[in-house]
Order: structure tokens, then sequence, then C-alpha cells
């Protein structure tokens, strides 16, 4: 199985949504990183799993659409609790959307909140 990882990062805001979030509950600022792995047994003819270039450009969307945005305003989270979680399923429905996924197996996206935390969403595709 062949695997290639792409990050980006970015600074965006948001503020919890949970019954008693303590001071999570406040708009603040995470510098978050997104980083998409794909997986899959062949390469292409050109010895690829996937071109760079395209992951990157990909998460070029992601940045200019959540850079400095707080996502609870962002529809995607409309009511939803803004967690890093759902933050990576979000990123990983435009990932899927924009990618060419026919001869991957999965496709995974992690955010990254900080240095220590970050969340994961993967599907098979």
């Amino acid at each position: 199985m062949y695997t290639v990882s792409v990050m980006e990062d970015f600074i965006a805001q948001h503020y919890l949504t949970v019954p008693d979030p303590g001071p999570e509950g406040e708009v603040h600022s995470h510098h978050y990183e997104a980083e998409l792995t794909l997986s899959g047994p062949e390469l292409d003819e050109y010895d690829y799993l996937v071109d760079i270039e395209t992951v990157e450009e990909v998460l070029a969307v992601v940045r200019a659409r959540y850079e400095d945005a707080l996502l609870n305003e962002q529809s995607k989270f409309a009511g939803h609790n803004p967690s890093v979680e759902h933050f990576a399923h979000v990123v990983w429905d435009l990932a899927a959307d924009e990618l060419d996924t026919d001869h991957l197996s999965t496709l995974t996206v992690t955010i990254w909140e900080d240095d220590d935390t970050w969340a994961a969403y993967e599907e098979s595709v």
C-alpha cells in the first residue's frame, strides 16, 4: 500500500456550543494544520499515487475558505458544534469532491488543533 500525506496550516477561530464549555465557549483562535493522507495499492503510469500539486491545490482551497474565519459562521458548521472532529469531516467532504479518488483506497483528513491535539476522519473511497 502506498501513502502520500500533505499538510497546510492556517489560523481560524471558533467557540464551542456544548453545555458548559468553559473558556472554550468564548471566541478563540487555533493554529490549525490540515493534513490529507491518501492511500492506495497501485501507482499510476507516472509512478504517482496522486499528484502532490493537486493535493496542495485542494489544501489551498481549505486555507482560503477557513483562514481567519469564524468556523461557527460557516455554512458547513451550521447546527453543529465546531469541534476538531467535525472540522475533519468537513475537510474530508471537500477533498473527496475535489480529488480523483478512482485508484485510491482511503482518504484520511487529520486536523491538528495544536502541537499535541488532533482529530481525523477516514473513509474508503
